[in-house]
């Protein structure tokens, strides 16, 4: 369903009456990609999204005037000056000795209120309010520096052939940028202490494999040009692209979900944009359902790691 092509307007969602406003300022100048295009993105995807936002704080990064004028990361609600419909949750934060009010994004409303606020993508927790200490999945970040994206597609398949090998379900999707993110399910029964303990050690055996191109070391001037397994996603408050989610880069990119037979040398990383998703999403449904399903046992895979020993 597309929207109304004005500028501003009152929209009806259920109870909630949304006001949106400047739809026609343009977020991707160079594209013509304006913020009633991705509004409008987001209204068609909502049924995909929320159920990877849904109860999960956010942490907003707005681009009220465009990507080509810079963005700024909030998490922090100012609730007397908002909507009175919207969930938001209070988390004490240790390194600044204070309580947020975040946002959840549990609804249509919400996420075509968060657009509106000029937020171009989604960055939702690991985990949910509901079980804040327990990821519901690891998650590892393949960060490459120049290299080129074959190897990315490469240092992708080895972490699904590691997995394989320990039986354990992993899930792939773009970026939206230069890397791929691979998820394991966890069902939220480990605390992040275990899942980033888990992702090193898989990270790890990615490097062990692949070692003229992959590292562990985060700094790029440290390890060169190799594509860095970023496996310090596994913090509470750590936060990624969801899936469905577009990215603030040229072309208005989306972070898409990925059969595994699609991560080969073909694969591109800008390919997937809002102009040609919405397609694909109609026929392919869901392909990231599975990462909300049944969690993988990290003790059966820890124990099968140190009794066979793979290297």
């Amino acid at each position: 369903m597309n929207l109304k092509n004005e500028n501003d307007f009152y929209l009806k969602i259920g109870q909630i009456n949304l006001h949106l406003t400047n739809q026609n300022k343009l977020f991707f100048p160079n594209d013509g990609i304006s913020k009633g295009d991705i509004v409008n993105y987001y209204n068609e995807v909502s049924a995909l999204i929320l159920p990877y936002l849904k109860d999960r704080p956010e942490s907003m990064n707005r681009f009220p005037n465009g990507i080509n004028t810079g963005g700024f990361y909030q998490k922090n609600i100012d609730l007397e000056n908002s909507p009175f419909w919207l969930k938001t949750e209070k988390i004490y934060s240790e390194s600044n000795d204070k309580y947020s009010d975040y946002l959840l994004c549990n609804d249509t409303a919400t996420l075509l209120y968060m657009a509106n606020l000029g937020c171009i993508e989604f960055n939702p927790w690991n985990s949910t309010i509901n079980k804040m200490d327990n990821p519901d999945w690891a998650v590892i970040d393949l960060d490459p520096a120049k290299n080129d994206f074959k190897e990315v597609v490469k240092t992708a398949l080895t972490l699904k052939e590691i997995m394989d090998e320990l039986d354990t379900a992993c899930y792939c999707k773009t970026s939206g940028a230069t890397g791929l993110h691979i998820y394991i399910p966890l069902g939220a029964q480990y605390s992040y202490d275990s899942a980033r303990l888990f992702s090193e050690v898989i990270a790890n055996e990615v490097v062990a494999r692949l070692p003229q191109i992959t590292s562990v070391v985060r700094s790029v001037r440290n390890r060169g040009n190799k594509i860095y397994i970023d496996f310090l996603q596994n913090r509470q408050g750590q936060t990624l692209a969801s899936p469905y989610s577009v990215r603030p880069r040229a072309g208005a990119t989306v972070s898409t979900p990925l059969e595994w037979g699609e991560v080969n040398e073909k694969l591109s990383p800008s390919q997937f944009t809002i102009k040609n998703v919405l397609q694909r999403f109609d026929q392919k449904g869901d392909l990231w359902k599975p990462v909300l399903g049944k969690g993988a046992n990290l003790e059966m895979i820890i124990k099968n790691i140190s009794e066979n020993p793979r290297r």
